[in-house]
């Protein structure tokens, strides 16, 4: 897939004796969405910030397509901050104009755009109120045309979700869907972690200005194995104790959770699930992204 790629290499960044970010790295690939998630300070906005070149690193460098991120590569990346970026004053069609073209559009290129963009997030009808005028979530919408309107090859967007009601957060997940599908990287922040397991091919956890995993969701959740969810009513306590690569997580009710080692067998459990009587459900499940980011920050 063409497309450019994102690269954060080896960032840090203090503030006196507090260490905000301590050699965080990671790469987003063409058509790749990536998410970002960590708490409150944990680096995520200084990280963005370093990479759009709001901030300046102590070491380290973000780099698109092996360059670094100077003022013309910038023009290139489409930013959604996490505070409002807007002229609050003034009316959402012209800001939008406006901002592209400053990334370089002409006039009518810009007009095209900014119709193209408020029609596609909904909000064609507010082109000429004032931003101060809209409520929360329109005013994120806006956020995400200025993010667009220049079509960036590469889009960064600190907690594009926040404020946005259901509709919304399915009009901006398709959005970013459909630039990667056309080959745009796109990093995002979110604290809505089912929707970063649901949107994001990989995903970088940071805790403490560190990274503390980075992976494919799906690799990430069964790092530490599936569990597997047998429902037997006649089954006694620790019916599975003797099967190979199986521990007992939970049993209450006829249902047992069985945390499944490498060498474990579905189908021996089965037989000896069957064995007991009738089984009801059987399943293979992986923690969520959830549970797995509560392990890794704790």
């Amino acid at each position: 897939m063409n497309g450019s790629t994102l690269e954060i290499d080896g960032l840090r960044k203090r503030y006196g004796d507090t260490v905000a970010l301590d050699g965080v790295g990671f790469t987003v690939h063409p058509g790749e969405v990536f998410g970002f998630v960590g708490s409150n300070g944990a680096g995520k906005t200084t990280t963005m910030r370093i990479t759009l070149g709001v901030l300046s690193a102590d070491a380290g460098e973000a780099r698109i397509d092996g360059r670094p991120i100077d003022l013309e590569v910038r023009r290139t990346v489409g930013y959604m901050p996490e505070e409002r970026g807007l002229y609050p004053k003034m009316r959402v069609g012209n800001q939008l104009r406006y901002l592209a073209e400053l990334h370089g559009l002409s006039r009518s290129d810009a007009t095209a755009a900014v119709q193209r963009w408020t029609e596609r997030l909904g909000i064609e009808g507010r082109v000429n109120d004032t931003v101060d005028s809209l409520s929360l979530g329109n005013q994120q919408r806006v956020q995400l045309a200025a993010a667009l309107v220049h079509d960036p090859a590469v889009l960064v967007l600190d907690e594009p979700f926040s404020g946005l009601d259901p509709v919304a957060v399915d009009t901006m997940s398709d959005v970013l869907l459909e630039k990667a599908n056309a080959g745009v990287p796109v990093l995002f922040s979110s604290h809505q972690l089912d929707l970063v397991q649901r949107l994001c091919h990989r995903v970088g956890i940071i805790g403490g200005g560190r990274m503390k995993a980075v992976g494919p969701v799906d690799e990430l959740r069964g790092r530490d194995g599936t569990t597997l969810t047998v429902h037997a009513p006649d089954a006694p306590a620790g019916w599975a104790d003797h099967l190979p690569g199986v521990t007992t997580v939970s049993h209450e009710n006829g249902r047992t959770a069985l945390a499944l080692g490498e060498n474990a067998d579905d189908q021996a459990i089965l037989a000896a699930a069957l064995a007991t009587g009738p089984v009801h459900e059987f399943a293979r499940t992986l923690p969520s992204l959830t549970d797995l980011y509560r392990e890794v920050v704790a």
